[in-house]
């Protein structure tokens, strides 16, 4: 069966320049970046220059079949909204884009403001990441539950990545019940790999949120490819929540400097613990009508010269 194949989870950037925790984040050379104080494997590292591009991404993603992706942001890559306006705009069929905002401190809520005026149809939340030293940015705060009702009133769709475990679920409640009409993915699967991950989940069980599975391949690295225990991990998410709740994302590219880019995704084609219908819905017709995506480029499969 051919699938419609679409990427809720991933990111470009053109460098890493940013502070993070009071820790750098730097890009160096041959893909490595300096990351919180030690160097790090961040792209493949054939990418020398460091830089995170469209254009790589793409030819990944043709490669791949991959039709469509969505680029969020995260607080150690550094604000790219500029980058990522221009990609939208060379790219729209392509590329749906997040733009993230200063959450660590006041005055984020002009900054989304201006998002919107921009174009952007997504903003993203690190919400892992809001656990500062003076306390942590709630996600139910009065200027939080402003911006949401702005993104609301505009149709802007909510990136969100949460903590482990439970910390955040009664603040995305309140948010989801101030704001039933904000559409709402939770990234990384619910942190699948932690304690208390279906709490999660269960998030999925009002009619506008989703779950994305961005970066499971990295949560279950241990394991490694097939990758049979994010396999069960699906299933289960399906099971308390249902398959049209469910989206495949990449985590690109922090994810394929242990696999590729297509197996970030063929361990669900190839498993025989997954219906037809389950896969055709996971890996990219959920996320098609979710994000609004358009037609779609043909992108036949390309024979390798090791074949």
């Amino acid at each position: 069966m051919a699938y419609t194949i679409i990427d809720a989870h991933a990111h470009l950037w053109l460098r890493q320049d940013t502070v993070v925790d009071g820790l750098p984040i730097r890009t160096l050379e041959n893909g490595r970046s300096l990351f919180m104080g030690e160097v790090r494997q961040m792209l493949p590292p054939f990418l020398i220059d460091g830089v995170n591009s469209a254009e790589v991404f793409l030819s990944n993603m043709d490669y791949a079949q991959v039709g469509a992706a969505v680029i969020t942001q995260e607080f150690i890559d550094g604000p790219q909204n500029d980058y990522l306006e221009e990609v939208a705009k060379r790219y729209p069929d392509r590329f749906f884009v997040c733009g993230l905002c200063e959450f660590r401190k006041p005055g984020f809520l002009e900054e989304a403001r201006g998002l919107i005026d921009r174009g952007f149809k997504g903003i993203a939340i690190p919400g892992h990441r809001l656990r500062l030293k003076e306390g942590r940015v709630k996600l139910n705060g009065d200027e939080m539950m402003r911006m949401f009702k702005l993104m609301e009133q505009n149709g802007v769709i909510l990136s969100l990545c949460l903590e482990e475990g439970t910390v955040q679920i009664g603040e995305v409640e309140e948010v989801i019940r101030e704001c039933p009409a904000l559409k709402v993915a939770i990234g990384h699967f619910g942190m699948v790999t932690a304690k208390d991950w279906t709490e999660q989940i269960k998030l999925a069980r009002h009619p506008n949120v989703r779950i994305e599975s961005g970066g499971i391949t990295w949560l279950f690295n241990d394991e490694f490819y097939p990758f049979r225990g994010a396999i069960r991990a699906i299933r289960e998410a399906a099971d308390l929540v249902g398959w049209d709740k469910l989206m495949w994302g990449s985590d690109y590219p922090r994810t394929i400097t242990a696999i590729t880019y297509r197996m970030s995704y063929d361990f669900i084609t190839k498993s025989t613990e997954l219906r037809e219908e389950e896969k055709r819905l996971f890996l990219g017709e959920n996320a098609r009508g979710f994000y609004g995506f358009g037609a779609l480029p043909d992108l036949p499969y390309i024979k390798n010269m090791s074949e």
